[in-house]
């Protein structure tokens, strides 16, 4: 069995945003020459996510908006983690959308559905974070 490891890196000049990264996790596949496996994409950072939807700018505001009324960001004094930091909001909508996700690796290919895109999900940017890819199989 073969393995890959590779980290991404993003920094987005706003608080909140959403990255397409189908396409980064594609040539990582590619790179690593594995053909049948598994493929694991994880925030490394506790106010950033990844997930699997649709690419939608619509749906993209939706998430904004639902996210936002789950988890405001204000007023920063409703939070208790909010002292020395702003960002209680940040963590809440990570847990929601989620640390991860698992895709399948068939015939060297990312084995989504018709309408599936990957996405970096930022809840507290403006700073350097992180993404593990690591693809295991032969």
């Amino acid at each position: 069995m073969k393995s890959y490891r590779k980290e991404l890196w993003f920094e987005l000049k706003t608080r909140r945003g959403f990255v397409n990264i189908t396409h980064e996790l594609e040539r990582c596949v590619k790179e690593s020459g594995i053909k049948e496996g598994l493929l694991l994409c994880n925030a490394i950072h506790i106010t950033a996510s990844v997930f699997i939807n649709d690419d939608e700018a619509g749906l993209h505001q939706d998430f904004e908006n639902w996210l936002e009324k789950l988890a405001p960001e204000k007023p920063y004094s409703q939070y208790h983690h909010n002292g020395f930091e702003d960002n209680a909001d940040a963590h809440l909508k990570r847990t929601i959308m989620g640390r991860e996700v698992v895709v399948a690796i068939t015939d060297g290919k990312l084995d989504l559905g018709p309408w599936e895109q990957i996405f970096y999900g930022e809840f507290d940017g403006k700073r350097k974070k992180r993404v593990l890819v690591k693809i295991i199989g032969e």
